[in-house]
């Protein structure tokens, strides 16, 4: 088990996908805003950034893991133009949301959601030529279980894409980075959100998640080659990359 694992939302004895599914449908409503603003905007530059990492491959079917409200479908499909993208995630409320944006964005065509376990996905093998997610991999009650999962939706030679928040690990920014996601984060967020416990949550997921070369050995181990990762804005967030 990784430690981020056991972190649970809410500090609650039960199992961590509920929570998860709670959690995210309270603050489903100010994600948006508060994933923004907390981030300077930068979120969004981070998501074109492995989004592109797609463009040589042309990917048709595309599998986007804990969409959320589908920030990362929506600009895959722009990005991409694939026949087929398919945002899946626990939280409805979230995914609700992620309609809306669609149907404004006239995607319907493209973009479709579905509530599913990342952990225990209801598509057939070798379904996607893409699998990618943002922002979301951390939540997962079982990271390894999850990737496997990925990894065996994937067409043989797929690629798989990932944007993940990690914590900077040079001087000066990882201390900046840590006063920073320990006090104006969680304030902000509970001050917003009106969740107590969301923002603190998100937090040590952060900084409990396995990064870097870390990441790539638990990539391999569930099947992937060709591994490899960018760090970005100092070290904030990090992409990767890997085929089947």
């Amino acid at each position: 088990m990784y430690k981020q694992e056991e972190i649970k939302p809410y500090g609650k004895e039960g199992e961590k996908g509920k929570l998860v599914e709670k959690m995210f449908d309270n603050i489903a409503p100010t994600y948006d805003t508060l994933n923004h603003r907390l981030s300077w905007d930068i979120d969004k530059g981070w998501r074109k950034k492995a989004i592109r990492q797609l463009l040589p491959f042309q990917p048709k079917t595309i599998l986007d893991i804990a969409t959320g409200t589908g920030d990362f479908a929506i600009l895959s499909a722009k990005e991409l133009r694939p026949q087929r993208m398919i945002g899946i995630d626990i939280s409805e409320g979230m995914m609700k949301i992620g309609q809306k944006k669609v149907e404004a964005e006239g995607l319907q065509h493209i973009v479709s959601f579905k509530k599913d376990d990342c952990t225990h996905l209801s598509f057939d093998d070798n379904s996607f030529d893409a699998v990618t997610a943002a922002f979301g991999i951390r939540n997962f009650q079982n990271l390894d279980q999850g990737l496997s999962e990925m990894y065996r939706v994937l067409r043989p030679n797929g690629h798989l894409s990932i944007v993940e928040l990690t914590t900077p690990v040079s001087f000066p920014m990882k201390q900046l980075f840590k006063l920073y996601s320990h006090t104006i984060l969680p304030v902000y967020g509970k001050l917003i959100s009106k969740d107590t416990c969301a923002y603190s949550y998100l937090t040590n997921t952060i900084e409990a998640f396995p990064q870097g070369e870390v990441m790539l050995d638990i990539l391999r181990k569930a099947g992937f080659k060709n591994a490899s990762f960018k760090r970005l804005t100092f070290g904030i967030c990090t992409m990767y990359f890997a085929t089947k």
